[in-house]
């Protein structure tokens, strides 16, 4: 089955396959005391991750999954959007007594102005709609600090910009955000629950939360002043056996980080040719790792699409699976509940990542939370910043080198250069590049028409743009860490100014991969033992994403923030009759 995990025979032929009198007859347990209980029981785990507070349709290719054809074609779908999402899920959950909804992290964070205008409290409000069970914490929910994922919890009005809508004081999130393996540097003690028990008629499944133990290296030091985080695979065994003592024997870990297929299409068969072949990354040897205590792995992070049975410690295959990003898929899985052992029948699940589609009706419900809360952002997010001729792609290029990065980068050093000519070149971190930037109209803009909107969807980490000075061996040593150290396995391709370029040869491996006598300023060889003036955004000049030598950079000096910067040059450098041209993306070679 294309896209479909069903780890052994269906729970029909199990249910066969059980002694006599299994099915609610035998005596002396718990649930045959209830009276005529079946002893197999089907919950339903319906699934997603890395929404990053897209409650509307994310535009261009963004907003599209890939969907393999039996002819073995690929097409691309429009999908995503909350109303579609909370209308699909809702439909699935028909004629499921035992039904269960779980994420995986980055619900908030890095989110489109509509919700990132207002701390993400829309979107919590979207995913308390959405009856939401339980979600593991993110890397992004921790991108306005501890103190604010606290109040994301427990509710209350933001510190500093108050309560939005007069009468209103933000309730938080219904649904328990878990944290097992980040904790307090002084007490010890996990920042939030590290698991939760769901329990329906006496099934009881418990969920452990984690996200990835590198979330330092990836988020801004002072958002986790005071927090320590643990190896996954120690912290879900720890947690597991917990779980196990309290009588609770089916366990699905929620785990912020995922691995990368083998394909881009969601209904790709990662199990080919064997179990978890078709998927790659840190993810695989978490799912190999972590005692065989736990059923089923619910994750994200690389915003990828599989649903995969990874072998654990002991061989048995276990589920694995991922649904993509910005709700443009949910995971249907079916665990079978033993109630006499209290565990998961691992030959009974089954599992398979659906489409959100746009061809379905809108839940009205979520029409009225978009409308109301664009009302109170019209006046902001509705503004033009400038005018483009064409697509720009970003998140969505699919290649190393991306069209809007080359923009931003450009942005930035424009903003560098006003307030010391002495700077450049900026690098620019490509997981701060959000989305495209579509030339079709999102509203009544216009066509080519960039508003505030869809900048800030472009860029909303409010990251300030620094200026450091940096020797040429250090900007050497700073390119080939995309390729090298923690990002190795998944490199992070620095974004780079005009007039800056160099050769990535990717039939190499790691640091080699940079061909150092390529790197050239304005067509000269980059001098090591000279220093260069160079712009970098807040969270690279702090060393995140690895790059730890641009966190050496010093006579730092601080700018306005990015998204500024990125609206000035677009205003000084388009018009309605000058729209600006997408880059051509050459600034990088990149052998393969």
């Amino acid at each position: 089955m294309v896209g479909v995990v069903a780890l052994g025979a269906s729970a029909g032929v199990l249910a066969a396959a059980l002694p006599a009198g299994a099915e609610g007859g035998a005596s002396g347990t718990d649930w045959a005391s209830r009276g005529d209980v079946p002893r197999m029981v089907d919950v339903q785990l319906l699934s997603f991750n890395d929404l990053h507070g897209n409650l509307q349709p994310p535009a261009g290719s963004s907003g599209q999954v890939t969907e393999r054809q039996p002819d073995g074609s690929e097409k691309k779908i429009d999908a995503g959007g909350v109303e579609y999402l909370a209308t699909s899920l809702r439909k699935a959950r028909e004629g499921h007594r035992y039904s269960a909804t779980v994420a995986a992290g980055d619900l908030i964070g890095g989110s489109p102005l509509l919700s990132g205008l207002f701390h993400d409290e829309p979107t919590v409000e979207a995913l308390n709609k959405l009856d939401l069970d339980v979600s593991s914490v993110g890397n992004h929910e921790f991108d306005e600090g501890r103190d604010e994922l606290q109040r994301i919890q427990k509710g209350g009005c933001h510190p500093k910009d108050g309560c939005y809508e007069e009468g209103k004081e933000f309730e938080g999130a219904d649904f328990p955000y878990l944290t097992a393996n980040v904790t307090d540097e002084k007490t010890g003690k996990p920042l939030l629950k590290p698991y939760s028990v769901w329990e329906k008629d006496g099934v009881k499944i418990g969920f452990i939360g984690l996200t990835l133990e590198g979330t330092p290296d990836i988020v801004s030091a002072e958002g986790i002043k005071g927090l320590k985080f643990h190896d996954e695979i120690e912290t879900i065994d720890k947690y597991a056996a917990e779980l196990d003592k309290q009588g609770v024997k089916s366990i699905v870990a929620l785990v912020h980080e995922g691995g990368a297929p083998a394909s881009q299409a969601y209904n790709y068969d990662c199990d080919s040719p064997g179990p978890g072949d078709g998927v790659s990354g840190p993810i695989s040897d978490i799912a190999k790792g972590v005692s065989s205590k736990v059923d089923a792995f619910v994750t994200g992070h690389t915003h990828q699409a599989y649903v995969c049975s990874i072998p654990d410690p002991a061989g048995k295959p276990r589920l694995v699976t991922s649904a993509s990003s910005y709700g443009k898929l949910f995971t249907d899985t079916t665990l079978t509940y033993d109630r006499a052992t209290k565990d998961i029948v691992r030959a009974g699940v089954r599992s398979a990542n659906k489409v959100v589609s746009r061809d379905v009706a809108k839940a009205s419900d979520m029409t009225s939370l978009i409308e109301r809360w664009n009302k109170l952002a019209a006046p902001i997010a509705d503004k033009p910043v400038g005018y483009i001729s064409g697509d720009i792609p970003g998140r969505g290029a699919g290649t190393l080198e991306q069209p809007l990065g080359d923009l931003i980068a450009d942005a930035q050093l424009a903003h560098a250069k006003s307030l010391d000519d002495k700077a450049v070149l900026t690098l620019m971190n490509p997981g701060g590049i959000r989305a495209d930037l579509v030339h079709k109209a999102s509203g009544n803009e216009g066509d080519g028409v960039v508003t505030y909107g869809e900048a800030f969807t472009v860029q909303p980490f409010s990251n300030t743009v620094n200026l450091v000075d940096l020797t040429g061996a250090q900007l050497i040593t700073a390119l080939k860490q995309q390729v090298s150290g923690p990002n190795e396995a998944s490199p992070k391709i620095l974004q780079v100014s005009e007039g800056f370029t160099y050769t990535l040869d990717m039939t190499k491996t790691g640091a080699d991969r940079v061909v150092t006598d390529s790197i050239k300023l304005n067509g000269r060889p980059i001098d090591e033992s000279a220093t260069y003036r160079v712009a970098l955004n807040a969270f690279l000049a702090g060393g995140g994403d690895g790059f730890t030598e641009l966190g050496k950079g010093t006579n730092p000096l601080v700018g306005s923030d990015d998204l500024k910067a990125f609206n000035d040059y677009l205003a000084a450098n388009s018009s309605a009759d000058k729209p600006l041209a997408p880059p051509a993306a050459n600034r990088i070679t990149v052998v393969k």
